[in-house]
């Protein structure tokens, strides 16, 4: 009687468990259900939604629509919105295009501004033509230039230019040059070639040095190789070093060379090592 009654008990355990699991399965299943619905995916099975999330997924769909309408999106249906988002659509169309207009963008549609609105879009037109003849890019129209504003913009052009030439900007027009402009150029070209040959960098023109410049070239040349060839670097030419430099780096090389033989870290000669070195490194028992 023990034995059939603890049966039955352990076979309504058995179902409620699988009730369970069967029940945690399909509320999961319900709920991607919803959350594909109200994404407008697809997998949404309509038919599968209870009423109450029936409601959700039109709030869903109705809020999708009013942002594609908001961001011009061609799968918006205007017959969907309510009046008063109907205007606040309408509005925010209308100050999205004046933007563009002030902006110079191409999708604005000047018909659609008032007079006011025409008036500053034509001043900010104006002023961005201004600027643009002033910085020389080649949306420049001089012909809508005042007398007054050509001569602003002439006189942007040449502190343009003699600032490229400089520089040594590409856009450098030496011929439109004034006397002190081109002093100026002249001087600054100079302290750009001794910049670069004291950096050897290139674009450096030895002959165009002075002695003290030549010297002080010479010398920063040498640092650099003695640098080079210390660090182990590539760019050392050791046929260049002076005999003070070459011991220095002897030494020094030596040093790193017993070294890493002693803790047997690094890359050791031990030719290179001097008798007691070795006893150091080897000490006879």
């Amino acid at each position: 009687m023990k034995t059939s009654l603890r049966k039955y008990v352990w076979a309504q355990v058995a179902c409620l468990s699988f009730l369970s699991m069967t029940a945690l399965a399909q509320s999961a299943d319900s709920a991607q259900n919803l959350e594909a619905c109200k994404a407008g995916r697809e997998a949404c099975d309509l038919s599968k939604l209870s009423a109450p999330q029936a409601v959700e997924v039109a709030k869903a769909a109705h809020s999708r629509n009013v942002a594609d309408c908001r961001n011009g999106l061609g799968s918006c249906d205007h017959s969907k919105l309510s009046a008063p988002e109907l205007t606040a659509l309408a509005i925010a169309d209308h100050q999205s295009n004046v933007s563009n207009c002030n902006q110079g963008i191409s999708s604005c549609d000047e018909s659609k501004l008032t007079s006011a609105e025409a008036r500053d879009s034509s001043a900010d037109e104006h002023a961005r033509n201004v600027t643009d003849c002033k910085d020389g890019t080649g949306s420049c129209d001089h012909s809508k230039l005042s007398a007054s504003e050509i001569g602003e913009v002439d006189a942007a052009r040449q502190q343009l230019n003699a600032s490229d030439c400089k520089n040594g900007a590409g856009l450098c027009n030496h011929a439109a040059l004034t006397p002190s402009e081109t002093k100026d150029v002249i001087a600054a070209e100079h302290r750009r070639n001794v910049q670069n040959c004291e950096n050897g960098w290139d674009q450096c023109d030895s002959s165009n040095l002075t002695p003290s410049e030549a010297k002080q070239t010479t010398y920063s040349a040498q640092q650099r190789n003695f640098a080079a060839c210390t660090n182990g670097k590539e760019a050392c030419d050791y046929t260049k070093l002076t005999p003070v430099e070459a011991k220095a780096l002897a030494v020094t090389e030596h040093k790193r060379n017993y070294a890493a033989c002693l803790k047997g870290y690094g890359y050791c000669d031990a030719s290179q090592l001097t008798v007691d070195e070795v006893r150091t490194i080897h000490p006879s028992n």
